[in-house]
């Protein structure tokens, strides 16, 4: 673990900007998001950042414990090993007959494994669920990979259904809504989506033949 060594007056400004932004945050009982930035530091704030190539470490309801976690230089909150979540991702995708691959491949584009992430419209965890979309689903832990998984291979099935199963369909509702795809009658003309469908349909590719014979664990809890 790196651990930097700051300045005594350096180390009393930033106590002093963490209580202004802990007080700010705990009077308007905003949300707390803890990023780590490309250079290892990390950067509390009370609303979503677009820093490029940063991660989410943590969001919370409130301030306790985000001092703790910006301190941190090895946070066990980020997964980035592309196998992590296999056997998770396998449980759910079979129990609703959808392709290992390609949840897999929506949580490689979506979140690139990191159980924390938050998008800039506000979808969240592993596989970037809108909050409305995840109640859906009965999820109450948004963060929890086992239910954010177990909600988006719902929602893939669901999608399945409504889209007569054509994974292309699926693909650009996952990213820009049903109601989109059912207004434009196929990928809507927008160029997120259809960057999104193009990643999503090439690392479907990738990881069919390679994650094909996976077995499942028994009870996974957090895909270890």
């Amino acid at each position: 673990m790196r651990i930097i060594k700051l300045p005594s007056a350096i180390r009393s400004a930033v106590a002093l900007g963490l209580l202004a932004l802990f007080a700010v945050c705990d009077a308007a009982r905003a949300e707390v998001y803890v990023y780590e930035m490309p250079d290892g530091t990390r950067v509390i704030t009370d609303h979503p950042i677009n820093a490029r190539h940063s991660r989410v470490v943590r969001v919370a309801p409130d301030v306790k414990g985000a001092g703790k976690l910006a301190a941190q230089k090895n946070s066990p909150a980020f997964r980035e090993d592309a196998s992590t979540y296999d056997r998770l991702i396998r449980r759910y995708a079979d129990e609703y007959g959808v392709d290992f691959a390609l949840v897999k491949a929506i949580m490689t584009v979506e979140s690139a494994f990191n159980p924390y992430a938050v998008s800039g419209k506000g979808a969240r965890g592993l596989m970037q669920m809108m909050p409305s979309t995840a109640a859906r689903y009965g999820v109450t832990d948004i963060y929890n990979p086992v239910e954010n998984v177990r909600a988006a291979a719902q929602h893939l099935k669901y999608l399945f259904n409504t889209f007569g199963n054509k994974p292309v369909l699926v693909i650009a509702a996952y990213n820009a809504g049903e109601n989109a795809v059912k207004q434009y009658r196929g990928i809507p003309p927008y160029e997120e989506t259809q960057n999104y469908v193009r990643k999503v349909l090439s690392y479907q590719q990738q990881y069919r033949p390679k994650y094909r014979y996976i077995t499942v664990a028994t009870n996974p809890s957090d895909g270890s």
